[in-house]
């Protein structure tokens, strides 16, 4: 385990942090950074599990109706087209001039981590609820809809770790500048389940959407909603990785499937290689 690779890659980064060179401003943008974006991060994660937990009906939203119906879809909108705006190179730029000064170019992944977070956050917070229970789920059916909500975020949670933790989470940024370093992605993810499927993370975080034990018209709507933002945007997610990593993902592309496994697949990712 610790010659994985990801290992190593994260292991350095948080050693050079904990060694910055000097430069209190600096090191203070970081930690600031850094614990904003760590902090919204779990905030938003907590709100999204509790909220779809019961269906999107226990949201703190109180829009009146039938503004609500305008209030929800803005908040359901707003997530998907601005997290994919931002990953354009004018989205780029613009996370660089967020920060004044020299280092937002550097806290770019940490500035966007930064915003997601947020957005999320709005979302499953801010919610209106409609009120309507469709179903609900009790006895056996209760624990076991349970347990395949926590195996979903489970999946989630790997999948982001095989991704790269340090940017998933937006530690790159702010360590980075705490050790004065340039940021350095990690490879073309092609561990883990990265194995089996091209797209994990958007498909664990499609499951978590679909194992909820509360049924509403809400949970629906976000459901369908997000679900086909989670089909649509690795389409260019993978334009980038073609455009970066070339004939190396071509071959990576042609031996794994998209989002639903090989039963009997023909040829192994150790292929991309």
């Amino acid at each position: 385990m610790l010659d994985d690779p990801r290992i190593k890659g994260l292991w350095t980064l948080i050693n050079a942090a904990l060694h910055p060179p000097r430069g209190a401003g600096r090191i203070t943008l970081a930690l600031v950074m850094g614990a904003s974006c760590h902090l919204v991060f779990a905030a938003a994660v907590l709100a999204m599990i509790v909220a779809m937990f019961f269906g999107m009906s226990k949201s703190l939203g109180n829009a009146p109706w039938p503004w609500a119906v305008i209030a929800n879809a803005a908040l359901l909108v707003q997530f998907p087209l601005v997290h994919s705006l931002l990953l354009t190179g004018p989205g780029g730029r613009f996370l660089a001039g967020l920060i004044p000064g020299p280092h937002g170019r550097t806290l770019t992944t940490t500035t966007y981590a930064l915003i997601a977070s947020f957005q999320l956050l709005a979302l499953f917070a801010l919610w209106t609820p409609s009120g309507i229970v469709w179903w609900q789920a009790e006895g056996v059916t209760l624990w076991l809809v349970c347990a395949a909500y926590a195996a979903s975020w489970l999946l989630l949670l790997k999948a982001s770790f095989d991704a790269g933790a340090e940017v998933q989470s937006g530690a790159l940024g702010w360590m980075s500048l705490m050790a004065r370093i340039k940021p350095v992605f990690p490879d073309m993810p092609t561990l883990g389940m990265f194995r089996v499927i091209r797209q994990p993370i958007y498909v664990a975080f499609a499951l978590t959407l679909w194992t909820v034990p509360v049924w509403t018209p809400d949970q629906l709507a976000v459901a369908l909603c997000l679900s086909a933002y989670c089909l649509a945007a690795p389409r260019l997610k993978e334009r980038r990785f073609a455009a970066r990593y070339g004939e190396r993902f071509q071959r990576y592309r042609a031996s794994v499937p998209y989002v639903l496994p090989d039963v009997l697949p023909q040829r192994g990712p150790h292929d991309a290689q």
